[in-house]
Order: structure tokens, then C-alpha cells, then sequence
């Protein structure tokens, strides 16, 4: 605390009394003050539903995958197509939300990105055929592609700084982590034993896609409690409803109770505090582009390696002599690993430096693709080294989770997220064509000598992003060599 700073005590926090300032730093101050509470946790829930059904609808084109082969009689490569618009949209939606992040706000993105996805899913259960099937997952896509960023961003500014990298790392505990195993045993249900009583092989596909549609449209509703972060609301000048949003974060409870808020931020500060002009391609230049281009890599890397791994592994099964039906149970058991990565990553969060968490990751993550590769000879090697595999990759991912909203200021953090985050879906197009490739010609070795020289240059590149752990988001960003006319 500086010394020329006056405070007083209102409630559960600490009121910033300075007659000027920076008003996002108060607002900082004032949720370092407001310990982990009833009202942060049903954040969360909210945002980790939204996260959790992201994943469903996601991996849902690749459970419906043999039923619309059968049905509709495509081919192959054109059911591939359906997953490149799926990803292409995701890429769109990715830097939409991030630019409606910052223009319009953290909470206005969550509520576009689901409700997007809603009228895609909705198209997709009444496609009366291939096209407006494929239009359907280019709607998707674009609400898939910014739920997770969005979140991401929301999280990082509506908590404390001892407790941001753990609850936005465990975000990923509901994404990669219960999605990734929930989404395979939902499908197995929906279209075997409950298939005939949702119309047999033709019309459970379409259950498949309009179910998951209930639980969104519920998230929905729910988000109409998720107060806007009073980080983003200080930084456009709104003042008076930051200070709303803080009281009702200091008390536990997301419903406004129609009390006077707490003046968290002075009216003295407020009168001195313009509204901060938003510049996307700050995050392309100077001090911000180092960062960029450092989660940018890290993000190709891990999320390449994951989506490969995801993609290829139910055939490299296959071609190792198992059947379809062990290839698929054998996938779900090695994701189990993704969940205990995840809270392994909440914890890690929570105690460890970020660039140590992700060096050391990245090191262990080669070491057991280099181990599946060349030692998964057997059923209890496969699943072990798998499920060793997934440990590590979801502990990167949900570490770079709780990193990239923290390396931009407030003014573009939504935009720069995204951007990290767009990296994943690029690698995601691209990485698993080339590993298809060298599976076909070179085998299952080289696939996972390419997925462990990824990890090796990830680790490299977690050295040139700085480290945040235990730090304000105001003292990462309030740098000289960081240019701004307003402040964080």
C-alpha cells in the first residue's frame, strides 16, 4: 500500500478514498480486498457450464459421424468438410468476440457466443439436408469459437490476484476435462440404448444436436445474474456501476439487493477517469506483440498436439489391431487423464509460477509422446501412457488459461485472448493433416516424435513471455514500455 493513500474500511473490502487515480488500479485494489466468496463461485459455475457444453456441441460432429455416412449416404471426405467449417467459424468467432469483448463487454460476448450457438444447434437438428447441415456448423462454430476466450477474460477480472490463475485454470476442469469424457458416453447413449426411442438411426442423430441446445438455452437464463466485470466498467468511465458490481461481489450475492453501493472508486476519481479508446492492433505491437507471438506459439504447439492426438488416435488403435468399439472406450478412459491434468493445473494455478508450470509441462508432455510412441505395444501401456499423455496436455491448456488474459490490459484483453486462442483452432486445421500424412507413410512413431519436437519448441517459447504469477493484472500492464493514454 502506498503511503500517500488514505482508506477506510466499508464492509468486507476497502475503499479507495485517493481524490484521483486510476480508476481500474482502485478497482483492482478493491477485489484484492474481497476474498473468494458464495457470488465468484456461481460465476464460475456459470461460465463452466457454458465451457462444458462447448465441448459437447464440439466433439458432437464426430459421434454423429457414422449415423450421417449411413443416413444421408456421404462420403468420407465430405463429413470431414462439415469439421472444417466447424473450425474455419470457430477461427471467425474467436476474433468477433474478442472485438465485442472489448467494445461491448465481457458479459454482452458470453450471451452472443451462446446464443449463436443455440440457432446453430437448432439448425443443425432440422437440416433437411448436407448444406443446410454445413450452414448449421458454420453458425456453431462462430458461438463455439469465442465461449471459452470470453470466459477466459471474465474470470481473470472479477477475482482477486492470490486466486485469478486457479479459477480460470479451472475452467478447463469443465471444458477439456468432464467434456472431453462426458461428450463420448452421451453420444454412446443418445444414439445406442436410447437411439430407438429417439427414432432409430435416422432422426437420433438429430436428438444428438437438439439436446444439446436445452442446457445452453438454461446457461442462458442463468447469465442474466453474471454482473459485467467492473475492470471492463471503469476502464469505459461507468464508475457508478462498477462500484455496484463490487458491492454486490463483497456481498456474496450476484442478485442486486437495491442497496446504495459502495463507493469503491471516489467520485473524485470518477470525474478524473475518460473512457479508455480501444485499439485492437495494440496487441500486435511493441511489448504486446512479444507477448502475442509467445502464447501465440505456446498455443500452436499444445492445442495442435491435442486436437491431433484427438483426431488420429481411434485410427492409430485401429491400426494396431484393435476394433472400433476398444479403439473408442480406450479414447474415453485416456481423456479421464485430461480431467486430473486440469484440477492438476488449478492447483499449479494457485502455487507455481506460470513459465516454470508450462517449461516443465511441455519437457514431461514430450517425454510421454515419445513414450506412447514408442512403448504403447500393449492394452495396459496404451491406456496408461494415453491417459499420462492427456495429464500433460490439459495441464499446458488449462495453464495458458489462466496466462493469456493476464499479459494484455483491460482496454484489449478480450481481443488479445482471442487471439491466443485463435492460434489453437489454426493448428487444430492444419497439424492433424500432417500427422495423418506421416502416419500413413512413417507410422505411429513419427506422429508422436512430431507431437514431442511441438512440446520441445513450446518450451523454448515459454521463456519470452513474462512471468505473472502473484502479480496484480494493473502491475503486469501498467509498464512505461506499454503505451497508453488512460492507464490499464
Amino acid at each position: 500500500m502506498h503511503s500517500s493513500e488514505t482508506r477506510s474500511e466499508v464492509g468486507p473490502a476497502v475503499v479507495d478514498e485517493r481524490p484521483a487515480g486510476d480508476a481500474v488500479s482502485a478497482v483492482g485494489r478493491a477485489l484484492d480486498a474481497i476474498p473468494l466468496n458464495r457470488a465468484h463461485k456461481l460465476i464460475l459455475l456459470m461460465v463452466l457450464l457454458g465451457a462444458f457444453f462447448d465441448v459437447m456441441e464440439e466433439n458432437s460432429l464426430g459421434a454423429v459421424g457414422p449415423a450421417l455416412k449411413s443416413v444421408w449416404n456421404i462420403s468420407t471426405p465430405e463429413l470431414a468438410f462439415l469439421q472444417t467449417v466447424t473450425i474455419g467459424a470457430m477461427i471467425i468467432g474467436k476474433v468477433v468476440t474478442g472485438a465485442l469483448g472489448d467494445y461491448k463487454g465481457r458479459r454482452f460476448a458470453l450471451a452472443f457466443n451462446l446464443g449463436v450457438y443455440c440457432i446453430g444447434a437448432l439448425v443443425c437438428a432440422l437440416a433437411p439436408g448436407y448444406t443446410v447441415l454445413a450452414i448449421g456448423r458454420f453458425i456453431v462454430g462462430v458461438g463455439l469459437g469465442g465461449e471459452i476466450a470470453a470466459g477466459m477474460t471474465m474470470l481473470s477480472e472479477l477475482v482477486s490476484t492470490k486466486y485469478r490463475g486457479a479459477v480460470v485454470a479451472s475452467l478447463n476442469i469443465g471444458a477439456g476435462g468432464f467434456g472431453n469424457v462426458v461428450s463420448f458416453g452421451f453420444a454412446a447413449v443418445v444414439l445406442g440404448p436410447l437411439g430407438n426411442f429417439f427414432g432409430g438411426p435416422g432422426t437420433s442423430w438429430r436428438w444428438m444436436f437438439g439436446l444439446l441446445v436445452l442446457p445452453a438455452i438454461l446457461v442462458l437464463a442463468y447469465r442474466r445474474f453474471l454482473p459485467e466485470t467492473p475492470r471492463y466498467l471503469a476502464s469505459r468511465g461507468r464508475i457508478d456501476e462498477a462500484n455496484q458490481v463490487l458491492t454486490r461481489l463483497a456481498s456474496g450475492r450476484l442478485k442486486d439487493s437495491g442497496r446504495p453501493a459502495t463507493p469503491y472508486v471516489e467520485n473524485a476519481t470518477t470525474r478524473a477517469v475518460k473512457p479508455e479508446k480501444v485499439r485492437l492492433g495494440e496487441v500486435f505491437q511493441g511489448v504486446l506483440l512479444r507477448r502475442t507471438a509467445a502464447l501465440a506459439v505456446i498455443s500452436w504447439m499444445t492445442f495442435g498436439a491435442q486436437i491431433t492426438v484427438l483426431v488420429l488416435m481411434p485410427t492409430i488403435l485401429v491400426e494396431q489391431g484393435y476394433t472400433i468399439t476398444k479403439s473408442l472406450a480406450f479414447t474415453m478412459v485416456m481423456n479421464l487423464g485430461s480431467l486430473f491434468g486440469a484440477a492438476a493445473a488449478t492447483y499449479a494455478a494457485l502455487h507455481l509460477p506460470r513459465r516454470l508450470v508450462i517449461t516443465a509441462g511441455a519437457v514431461m508432455a514430450c517425454v510421454a509422446a515419445l513414450a506412447f510412441g514408442f512403448l504403447a505395444n500393449s492394452p495396459a501401456l496404451v491406456l496408461l501412457l494415453g491417459a499420462l499423455f492427456q495429464f500433460f496436455v490439459l495441464l499446458l491448456n488449462s495453464t495458458i488459461f489462466a496466462w493469456a488474459p493476464e499479459l494484455y490490459p483491460t482496454r484489449v484483453r478480450a481481443f488479445g485472448t482471442a487471439m491466443v486462442a485463435v492460434q489453437g483452432n489454426v493448428a487444430g486445421a492444419f497439424v492433424p493433416i500432417l500427422a495423418g500424412l506421416l502416419l500413413d507413410r512413417a507410422g505411429m512413431v513419427a506422429v508422436f516424435v512430431l507431437i514431442a519436437a511441438m512440446y520441445s519448441v513450446m518450451a523454448i517459447a515459454s521463456r519470452f513471455a513474462p512471468e505473472t504469477h502473484g502479480r496484480s493484472l494493473e502491475d503486469i500492464n501498467n509498464s512505461d514500455s506499454i503505451p497508453t493514454s488512460q492507464g490499464v
